[in-house]
């Protein structure tokens, strides 16, 4: 049992392979398989859909290079959250975990596991869509099964996230592999007059490539993941680093090549008229084999669903072991050195947010939240820059590059409240200030101490879990 001065810590069994695992596994999800045609639609044609991909792979590595920095210089994990308490305080600090840990976190594995559900239902239905309440089942057991997974132990949810990140490289490949037989074969009437149809610089344009970089960045989605985990990561100084630039420019290449394929297998038309891109394109090139691509589908959402859940649950662990959220959250099982209450509170939470049904819209008008954060981890690391350069340093990026990125995200909050302002925005913003009304007399003025205190031994004795500090005290 790891344990220092009596208290327990969770053990560093992440390695680099299981790091590159986790980052790739969560990033390739059903995005790759969905977002090309929407991203062609905006765009409006395929050249600028390829350059779309491009620019968002490379925006992703230059903001992994800030996220590499951080994670090397303030070696604890909860990624965003740590970074914005230990520079901006527990006020900031206490917003982001209030609206990732009981929203934007459980929301995006529900979400997961609804697109996975409807994938896996879906062949036992023929041409008919599957009852709602049979997707909605098979998404609860969805969830379940990862969070089982994910409580037993570490090295069983790594493990399993490195043989599902395998499979979907796997299925990835045969899509690439296929693409680059059929521009052999001479299919490039695609990439003839690539450019042709561009969404031009008018106001609507400008719209119009804003939606097709937001749903490219979706898909690139997770890249920061790996951050959450930081003292669970064997030599975070040396794999850290590592692991982001080796997943990234995986990823990128990998999605370059796979919208090439599926431009190489249909026209612009029919790639933007199909529903499911990837499944359009396993019905035109594998034939009777077609029925790979929906597996790739399942086996992709659910891997991502698994790093997704366990870095969610980190987070949840992290807040509550500095003090933003009840003691409970912050403890691990004795023997399993898993947080079993963390990820059972995740669950739950994910589990609740299925009841509705319909989480497109939820995650769209949430999504932008993640980049408002992401502005206050790079606004972090330029802070650290100017005020504490002192500070060790084992990598180091010059200051323009978080300067550049904290810009950047900025635009991709202010963007969508001003193209298209809509009502939902401003129940975020409300939502995210809301939490102050937590967080002032419960977390500052500590009022309700002592039935807590109470329901936190109860918890504990019930659940086996014991309270944890830092691997780094």
């Amino acid at each position: 049992m790891a344990a220092t001065a009596g208290k327990l810590n969770l053990k560093r069994e992440v390695g680099l392979i299981s790091s590159v695992s986790l980052i790739v596994g969560t990033i390739i999800g059903s995005g790759i398989f969905m977002s090309p045609e929407w991203v062609l639609r905006y765009i409006g044609s395929p050249g600028a859909s390829l350059l779309v991909w491009t620019f968002c792979g490379l925006l992703c590595m230059v903001a992994a290079l800030s996220y590499v920095e951080l994670g090397t210089v303030i070696k604890e994990s909860g990624g965003e959250y740590i970074y914005i308490l230990r520079n901006f305080g527990p006020v900031p600090a206490f917003v982001f975990s209030w609206t990732s840990v009981f929203v934007v976190r459980p929301a995006s594995i529900a979400a997961m596991s609804l697109s996975l559900a409807q994938y896996t239902a879906a062949p036992f239905y023929g041409a008919c869509p599957p009852p709602p309440a049979v997707v909605k089942c098979t998404a609860a057991a969805s969830i379940l099964i990862v969070t089982v997974v994910n409580c037993l132990n570490v090295k069983l949810a790594t493990d399993i996230q490195n043989i599902f990140t395998f499979a979907k490289l796997v299925s990835l490949l045969v899509i690439v592999v296929g693409g680059i037989l059929l521009i052999l074969n001479g299919h490039t009437q695609s990439f003839q007059n690539a450019f042709q149809g561009t969404s031009g610089m008018s106001a609507s344009g400008i719209s119009s490539i804003g939606i097709a970089l937001q749903h490219g960045l979706w898909s690139y989605d997770g890249w920061n993941n790996l951050n959450n985990l930081t003292e669970e990561i064997k030599r975070p100084e040396v794999n850290l680093p590592r692991a982001l630039l080796i997943s990234l420019p995986l990823v990128t290449l990998l999605y370059i090549l796979v919208n090439m394929s599926y431009l190489a297998a249909m026209s612009p038309a029919e790639m933007m008229s199909s529903g499911a891109v990837a499944v359009t394109w396993g019905n035109k090139v594998l034939g009777s084999w077609t029925w790979i691509i929906p597996l790739s589908v399942v086996l992709s959402t659910f891997g991502s669903m698994n790093g997704t859940f366990f870095t969610g649950g980190r987070t949840c662990y992290i807040a509550a072991r500095e003090g933003s959220l009840p003691d409970i959250l912050s403890m691990v099982h004795v023997k399993r050195l898993t947080p079993l209450p963390a990820l059972l509170f995740t669950a739950f939470i994910a589990l609740i947010l299925l009841i509705p049904g319909d989480f497109g819209s939820i995650v769209k008008y949430f999504s932008f939240t993640a980049w408002f954060f992401y502005s206050q981890a790079f606004a972090a690391l330029v802070y650290m820059k100017i005020k504490k350069p002192h500070l060790h340093r084992p990598f180091n990026v010059p200051l323009p590059i978080p300067v550049f990125m904290f810009i950047i995200s900025i635009c991709l909050v202010v963007a969508p409240l001003i193209e298209a302002p809509q009502m939902e925005y401003l129940f975020v913003g409300l939502f995210m200030l809301s939490g102050l009304l937590i967080y002032f007399p419960l977390i500052h003025f500590k009022l309700c101490t002592c039935s807590m205190d109470q329901i936190t031994i109860f918890l504990q004795l019930l659940l086996e879990v014991g309270p944890t500090q830092s691997n780094l005290d």
